[in-house]
């Protein structure tokens, strides 16, 4: 079916108005003597509207006296058409002509470099590797050699593993995948900290000197598990009490300082608040939206397609500007700039006081969603209605969550 619209735009065909008494014996007689028809549709009692190709309106005419009927053309589709209209208006032609041959020899340049695939990497790192090695926005394509760009990155850049240059159309891509190197391990002095207040529900020490326990409370920078570990005191042995004494007059052995390393899981509570009004009016989006695109040249603007006047009264824009990438010391001041109205419409809807409690709830709880890490696990969660005391238009409601997570972080300490 693509095909045949292909050789159809091709070769050009036109869209006929059938009228007459009969103009179902004009399809069927066409039909019977070869000629294809498509599109087939009834506007009116006696009126038939359809498509043929250029090369088969001769044959019609005769049909259509036999038949009694008579025909118009409505529309002349295909590149025929297109082409006696451009010998019509050869200026047209002519730029057209010159639009292309630009657009050819800009897309045979180099104006867009993609990273992908760098994530100890720096993007201008690799762009600079890269320009090194011949690559480098405003070349020629033909001119751009993909083995020798991925071999210099992968000599210049001793974390890249493997690396891929893509040319499509005047853009490339360099992807790149990095070597995984085992991080060396840490042995400086460090206490394990709580990150934020909490009752601690249990303790695991990998190395260090334990500070809390199971049940304690505790507040943010608290240490949990120390890296000092003080020297251990052994117990008197039966028969040397005597010694004691003589023992609190030695030195003391000094503490060894490690890097803490633990677990420590903590009750932990984070409240929210949201609120909701009974009755809410404002302003959303209706759905409808208009765009307009336009070309800034000098301080001008010619708008391509859309309305010049804006077509609500009520709405909001975004707006997208493109240019034409610098070309060595080439600047074109050439700006396309495209506009989407959003149309917005105000609105008045009545919640009443469920509603109104419900909505605040939820509202309260995307607060606390925000707050509550991924990996905590939740244990309880509670919602209450604040009262003020007064009737107002607001209904307003606190939400806390119980979490039992991890709260410990590392901290570097100089003995």
């Amino acid at each position: 079916m693509l095909l045949f619209r292909l050789m159809s735009a091709l070769l050009g065909y036109v869209v006929i108005l059938v009228t007459g008494k009969a103009p179902e014996r004009f399809v069927n007689m066409a039909a019977s003597r070869g000629i294809y028809l498509w599109d087939i549709t009834r506007v009116r009692e006696g009126a038939v509207l359809l498509k043929v190709r250029l090369g088969a309106v001769k044959a019609l005419r005769h049909i259509a006296r036999r038949t009694k009927c008579r025909f118009h053309f409505e529309r002349r589709v295909g590149f025929p058409f297109l082409y006696k209209r451009l010998l019509r208006r050869k200026a047209l032609a002519l730029g057209v002509l010159f639009f292309l041959g630009a657009l050819y020899f800009l897309s045979s340049f180099v104006w867009f470099i993609e990273v992908k695939g760098t994530e100890r990497l720096a993007v201008p790192e690799v762009l600079g590797a890269a320009a090194e090695a011949g690559l480098n926005r405003g070349m020629p394509k033909w001119r751009v050699e993909p083995g020798r760009v991925e071999a210099a990155l992968e000599e210049k850049l001793p974390l890249v593993a493997w690396t891929g240059v893509y040319i499509k159309g005047a853009k490339v891509t360099i992807e790149v995948a990095e070597r995984v190197v085992p991080d060396a391990e840490d042995n400086r002095p460090s206490h394990i900290i709580a990150t934020k207040a909490g009752l601690v529900k249990d303790v695991l020490v990998l190395n260090g000197h334990p500070a809390v326990k199971e049940g304690d409370t505790v507040s943010p920078g608290q240490v949990l598990i120390s890296g000092e570990i003080p020297p251990l005191e052994e117990p008197p042995k039966p028969g040397e009490e005597q010694k004691q004494g003589e023992e609190a007059n030695k030195p003391k052995k000094p503490s060894r300082f490690v890097h803490a390393r633990g677990i420590v899981r903590a009750r932990v509570w984070y409240d929210g608040y949201g609120e909701a009004k009974i009755v809410e009016t404002g302003r959303r989006l209706t759905g409808r939206s208009e765009t307009r695109v336009s070309i800034k040249f000098k301080g001008k603007e010619i708008i391509l397609s859309g309305d010049q006047n804006i077509p609500y009264e009520l709405y909001e824009t975004e707006t997208f500007v493109k240019t034409i990438p610098q070309w060595r010391n080439l600047e074109v001041p050439v700006e396309l700039v495209t506009i989407k109205y959003f149309e917005m419409a105000e609105y008045r809807e009545e919640l009443g006081i469920e509603g109104a409690r419900g909505l605040a709830g939820e509202r309260a709880l995307a607060e606390v969603a925000g707050l509550v890490p991924e990996e905590a696990g939740i244990v309880n969660r509670s919602l209450e209605e604040v009262q003020t005391g007064h009737p107002e238009n607001i209904v307003r409601v606190k939400v806390t969550v119980e979490t039992i997570e991890e709260i410990g972080a590392e901290s570097l300490f100089k003995p």
